[in-house]
């Protein structure tokens, strides 16, 4: 006879529980030999799904958002023969009913815009010219090249070291002192640092200033023509034709 307890059993004082158990044999059983209180199926492997729930299933081909996620797009009527009233789905008054190009990015109907409100940036952030890179920057150290050959912009480009591309494709080079020259090199740059200089001198080798092209200025050829005639050596003034023609007259008299 098995005895067991149910969850609407009196309560009982330990005497007289001990005392209903007299005569009764208790078996106990182990856990493995007891039936589960619950039992998981097992998932379903894809040779065990059933045919008529693969359609069910997720897939990239069956997506689709959730209904009411995404309003359908209020497409505007142009007149009553549109169907959609007078209004046609523009409202009533206001600046968006009206025809015309709307307002441009920015506008923020007449009062001062976000984009005036807020500083300017300094430097490359602000668009200026001053933070703007001014050289291709190459360092000095170990170059593939052959020993004789001198490193410049033109030799690193067609041995593919440096590839400047855009607005860099148009900017002088420039050597810095990044890195450790073991051997003498000859470098033809616009500019050198001081210690790439150094470098280079105390390998033995060589550091060429290139001249590049002078920028245009105004009021320069008249600054240079002042500075020749205070060194001594202006340059010769052309004579126009009108003056040659004079003086060939004066001189034919």
């Amino acid at each position: 006879m098995r005895v067991g307890l149910g969850a609407q059993a009196p309560a009982l004082s330990q005497s007289s529980l001990i005392r209903s158990f007299a005569g009764c044999r208790l078996v106990h059983q182990p856990f493995a030999a007891r039936a589960p209180l619950l039992r998981l199926r097992p998932m379903a492997t894809a040779a065990e799904w059933p045919e008529e729930s693969m359609g069910e299933r997720l897939r990239l081909h069956n997506l689709s958002p959730q209904p009411g996620s995404r309003k359908a797009r209020n497409r505007k009527g142009r007149g009553y023969g549109a169907g959609q009233g007078g209004s046609a789905g523009f409202g009533m008054r206001g600046q968006k009913s009206r025809s015309g190009s709307g307002m441009r990015p920015g506008f923020e109907g007449g009062q001062t815009p976000l984009y005036r409100r807020l500083p300017k940036l300094k430097g490359i952030a602000g668009g200026m010219g001053a933070g703007l890179p001014d050289y291709v920057i190459f360092n000095v150290g170990p170059v593939p090249l052959p020993p004789d050959m001198e490193v410049s912009l033109q030799t690193l480009c067609s041995a593919r070291i440096i590839n400047p591309s855009g607005r860099e494709a148009r900017l002088p080079l420039k050597i810095l002192g990044n890195g450790k020259l073991t051997e003498p090199r000859t470098y033809r740059a616009a500019a050198f640092s001081e210690s790439a200089r150094a470098s280079i001198e105390a390998a033995g080798g060589q550091a060429i200033i290139e001249p590049q092209k002078t920028k245009w200025r105004r009021g320069a050829a008249a600054w240079a023509k002042a500075a020749g005639e205070a060194a001594g050596t202006a340059p010769k003034q052309r004579k126009s034709r009108a003056v040659k023609k004079k003086e060939a007259k004066a001189g034919a008299s």
